[in-house]
């Protein structure tokens, strides 16, 4: 039998929630969070907020003849007032706390080994941005579109987490060369 984990501070590694647990913990915040705010879990929204807020301070010129960022630096485009701002900020917070409650707060780079922690950097980045590119042509992220879409049937979302979950195989296939 296996000693159980510890945590770099020698506290045991506390083990994940049960799948069918978390999943009903996360429809439970996610009914919360649309009777609360009247919008759904989403993130995307917060980075073009503040993209378009940078812009304005940047080229303010440019950014207000954008046909995306434009309509949204009319009222000053501050990020902060936004209810999903607050949202990516507790959730960043939320993560940090349980990570470290639950022994797993580290800094660490997955993959380095396989592929070398350069390509390993370099390639998550890329994918993040085209990540980031693809949930904003789709008008939502994996939470916004696919999470709170779903939760009220659009039929979008579905079409959304479809593409994504198929696009993720494929290119785990490419990049493993399996």
């Amino acid at each position: 039998m296996n000693a159980p984990a510890s945590a770099a501070d020698g506290r045991p590694v506390k083990p994940f929630w049960n799948p069918l647990v978390a999943g009903i913990a996360l429809g439970l915040v996610l009914l919360l969070t649309f009777v609360w705010t009247g919008h759904g879990l989403g993130a995307t929204g917060a980075s073009t907020r503040l993209a378009a807020w940078l812009g304005n301070e940047v080229a303010p010129a440019v950014t207000q003849a954008n046909d995306y960022l434009g309509g949204m630096v009319e009222d000053g485009a501050n990020p902060l007032p936004s209810w999903i701002t607050w949202q990516v900020v507790g959730v960043a917070i939320g993560a940090l706390f349980a990570a470290f409650m639950g022994g797993r707060l580290r800094v660490q780079l997955d993959g380095a080994k396989s592929i070398g922690s350069g390509k390993r950097i370099a390639t998550a980045l890329i994918g993040g941005l085209l990540s980031g590119f693809g949930a904003r042509v789709a008008a939502g992220c994996t939470s916004g579109l696919g999470l709170s879409g779903a939760a009220t049937l659009g039929i979008a979302a579905f079409v959304f987490l479809a593409t994504f979950f198929a696009s993720g195989l494929i290119m785990h296939r490419i990049i493993k060369g399996v």
